[in-house]
Formats: structure tokens, C-alpha cells, sequence
């Protein structure tokens, strides 16, 4: 997906500040912050959340552009209310800015350039968003005692106030999408087919190159590199744990004759699903439910996506550099399975006849996306909220699954990868530690307080005026 910023209409920009300006808005907004009823913070997220679903956007692209939309809205927000380190772009908001108006503006740029063939319903959402604005009481005051010439010089203000915080949300937010429009992510590449020594990954029919293949060289948000994090090589093709691996998912993971229980079965097509929705989903509904003030939903939202971005760029990157390499197992369930004969090691029997429950990815076994992805998002959960909390996860064609707990999600994730066929189990436990690790690193790194305990070096994606 292109991140041209895309030329917003006259008649759309002078329909939704006509919405502002003839609201009877009775609070000074120049105060507005986190008492305001509505959490624009989480509402747009939910936006992207839909957005996600209604475009079908692959799960491997899905992390950079959440860590795109909530840079946005982060540095958009903070730039006004100066709590935080930023991560890209330095406050210069004009005095007296709206800061939830800055929100709507930055998400509603960034969505809009990301996912241009949703313009008609980002557009509603923004006017919406925009009317629900100004018809709140943003500095939680009662007004109605006040003379009608006070209320009138209030609604100036507030109108204003709004102007300000849409064109400082607008700037961040093509800020960022112009930084992050020569991370990598867009390059050309020459296609990645693996090789056909043993044990090293080659597509699975009807692929025939690594999907995604790009992921592999996109700079990352926060982290120094993409090798920074990145795991030791996979376990050898001689070795126990190898064996361990073979076998338990040629047992788990067979489309028929499985050792799985029926709600196994049910979990790794479910788990497949898109893990930014499923992540997201997760920390809204936490989020909502705790009553987060802007604030903290921003921070929290910010440091979930990066983290996961982060985590899915040193992922793909380790993939693409064990899946060139001959001497390293990164061959697929499939493959090794159905080849097992040529491995060399008496622990393994072919079954040439063997198929997974969940189709294939085209991209190397080692090591795992959807796991690392699963240990980054429940680590900044549960490093902000104890395990027991109650969320609905969704995934297209599935039925919807009700969790009590962030632990419990992780594991059924983790563990659906092999119940599909997809992964080997030592896969899945150093992944998930992949992106545990990334995810503290992210939280305790940046976006920090400016006047607390821990302010950790700045992110090494660059932090720039937005001038």
C-alpha cells in the first residue's frame, strides 16, 4: 500500500469545520485533555482496527501500519501535551491547540494515505468524529451560568482551538508518512526462493518466493536495527531437539488423523487470523474498560504497535538471512516431513502423504512471525495490567472468542501455530521470547516521561522537527 499523501477536497475540509463552527460549544479548549467523555485515542484506533478487516490487509503488513497511524496520533497528541519523549516529530503546535482535535486529524491523514480505497467511510468517520468533538464539554466546566457574551467568546476559542489542533495533527501525521516513505519497506528486491539443500526453506507450491520479502530490509521504528534482537540460529538437523520438533508436529499437525482435540482444531484456523486485529482488539477493550485517560490509552497504544512493527521487521529479517543460508533448518513442516528420508537422522520417518491443517506461508519455518507477534503484544499488556482481563477476538469466517486472561490468548496463539502444521514447537517458544524481549526494550526505551525516573536514549528512527 502507497503512502502518497492523498489531496483532501475543499468541500470535505469546509464541511467538517462547519460542523465545529456551529456547534454550541461551551468549554475552553485550550484546557481540553483527559476528563473530555469521548477517547478519541481509542476510537480511531478502532477505526484502524476496521479498516484492517474491511480491506483484508495481509497480517505481514499489518505491524507497520499500526506503528504508522499511532506514531501519528502519539507525537500529534504529546506535541501538544508535552508529557513524553516524542518518537518522531518535536512539538511546535500552535498555542492553544486542541489536543483531541489533533488526534482525529492525525489518524484520519495517516489512514487516509495508507488506505486511499477507503476514503468515503475514513471521511465519514472524520466528520463524525470531528461533530462529536464539538458538541462535548472539553474542559469538564459548567458553562450555563456564565452570560451569553462569556459563552459566545468561549465558542471563538473553542473554534479555534480546534483549527489549530487539525492543522498540527494534519502536519504530524504527513511527518511521518514522509519519513516512513523511505524506510525500506517499498524497495525492489529481487525474488527470494530459498534453496534445495536439506533442510533449508524452498516455497511450498503454488508459491514459488518469499512473500513479504521487503519486511526483511524496512528500518525499524525504535530499535537500533533489525539485528538487534535477532535469535541465535535454528536448532541442526542432527539434533534431539529437532527430533522433538519433527515429531510433535507430525502428530499435532496433520489435516486428518491428528492428535489434536476438537477445540485445537477450532483454535489454529482462528489464530491464523490477523494478529494487529486481534492485539488491538485486545488492548482497546482493556483499555476501555480500565478508563484510560487519553494519556495513557496514547502511550499504550503507541508502545503496542512499535513494539509489534519492531518485532515482525527483526523477524522477517532473520528469516530472510537462516533462509539463504544452507547450513540452517528453515524448511517447513511439509517439506521436512514429506522429504524426512534425505535428513539423516533415525528419529524421523517420512510420511510423503503428510499435509497441514492451516495452509502454508511462504516464507521461511525459522523463525515465527505470529508467535513473536503474540509475545510482543501480551508482554506490553501485562506489563500494564494484570492477566485477568476480559476481551473478544475476532478473525473473519471463525467464530468470535471471548478471553480472560492476556496469558491465555498468547498460548492458545503460540501453541495454534503447531496445531496447524505451520511451525515446530521450539520455534514458536524462541519467537514469542523475540518479541518479549523487543517489547520491553520499546516500553522502557521510549516515549518516556519528561520528568520522571526512566528516560531511556531517544528512538533510533530519528527524532526531527516536523519543519
Amino acid at each position: 500500500m502507497t503512502s502518497r499523501i492523498p489531496r483532501v477536497t475543499a468541500a470535505a475540509w469546509f464541511g467538517a469545520w462547519a460542523l465545529l463552527a456551529g456547534s454550541a460549544i461551551q468549554s475552553r479548549t485550550a484546557l481540553a485533555h483527559d476528563c473530555a467523555p469521548d477517547n478519541q485515542v481509542l476510537e480511531w484506533n478502532q477505526v484502524f482496527i476496521d479498516t484492517l478487516i474491511a480491506t483484508n490487509t495481509p497480517n505481514s503488513s499489518s505491524q507497520r501500519l499500526g506503528a504508522i497511524v499511532h506514531t501519528a496520533i502519539f507525537d500529534a497528541y504529546n506535541g501538544i501535551e508535552q508529557r513524553y519523549r516524542p518518537i518522531l516529530v518535536r512539538p511546535r503546535a500552535a498555542p492553544g491547540a486542541s489536543r483531541r482535535a489533533a488526534v482525529i486529524a492525525a489518524a484520519h491523514t495517516a489512514l487516509l494515505s495508507l488506505f486511499p480505497t477507503r476514503q468515503v467511510e475514513l471521511e465519514s468517520s472524520y466528520a463524525a468524529s470531528l461533530a462529536a468533538l464539538a458538541e462535548d464539554n472539553e474542559d469538564c466546566s459548567a458553562s450555563r451560568d456564565h452570560s451569553a457574551a462569556w459563552q459566545s467568546h468561549e465558542r471563538a476559542n473553542a473554534w479555534q482551538s480546534r483549527l489549530r489542533g487539525i492543522a498540527w495533527g494534519k502536519e504530524v501525521a504527513q511527518a511521518v508518512l514522509a519519513r516512513r516513505e523511505t524506510d525500506g519497506f517499498g524497495g525492489t528486491y529481487v525474488a527470494f526462493g530459498g534453496g534445495l539443500a536439506v533442510g533449508q526453506w524452498r516455497p511450498v507450491a503454488p508459491a514459488t518466493a518469499m512473500s513479504a520479502q521487503g519486511l526483511a530490509f524496512t528500518a525499524p521504528f525504535v530499535l537500533v536495527a533489525n539485528t538487534q534482537f535477532r535469535p541465535p540460529a535454528p536448532r541442526a538437523l542432527d539434533s534431539a531437539t529437532y527430533v522433538n520438533d519433527f515429531n510433535a508436529v507430525k502428530s499435532l499437525g496433520r489435516i486428518t488423523g491428528s492428535a489434536r482435540t476438537e477445540e485445537q482444531t477450532a483454535l489454529a484456523p482462528f489464530w491464523e487470523g490477523n494478529a494487529s486485529v486481534h492485539w488491538n482488539q485486545a488492548a482497546n477493550q482493556i483499555a476501555r474498560a480500565h478508563h484510560l485517560s487519553i494519556s495513557r490509552a496514547n502511550r499504550l497504544l503507541a508502545v503496542l504497535n512499535i513494539a509489534m512493527a519492531d518485532t515482525a521487521l527483526t523477524i522477517w529479517s532473520a528469516k530472510r538471512s537462516y533462509g539463504e543460508d544452507a547450513a540452517q533448518v528453515t524448511w517447513r513442516p511439509i517439506t521436512a516431513i514429506t522429504l524426512a528420508a534425505t535428513d539423516g537422522n533415525p528419529g524421523t520417518t517420512p510420511d510423503v502423504d503428510w499435509k497441514p491443517l492451516v495452509t502454508t506461508p511462504s516464507h521461511p519455518e525459522y523463525p515465527a512471525g505470529h508467535p513473536s507477534l503474540n509475545g510482543a503484544a501480551a508482554s506490553i499488556l501485562l506489563a500494564h495490567f494484570s492477566d485477568r482481563q476480559t476481551f473478544k477476538l475476532t478473525t473473519p469466517g471463525q467464530p468470535s472468542r471471548t478471553y480472560t486472561s492476556i496469558r491465555q490468548a498468547r498460548a492458545d496463539g503460540n501453541n495454534a501455530r503447531v496445531w496447524g502444521g505451520m511451525h515446530y514447537p521450539s520455534t514458536v517458544a524462541i519467537s514469542d521470547a523475540v518479541g518479549r524481549a523487543i517489547a520491553r526494550y520499546v516500553d522502557r526505551n521510549s516515549m518516556q516521561r519528561l520528568h520522571g525516573r526512566r528516560n531511556g536514549p531517544g528512538p533510533a528512527f530519528g527524532v526531527t522537527s516536523s519543519g
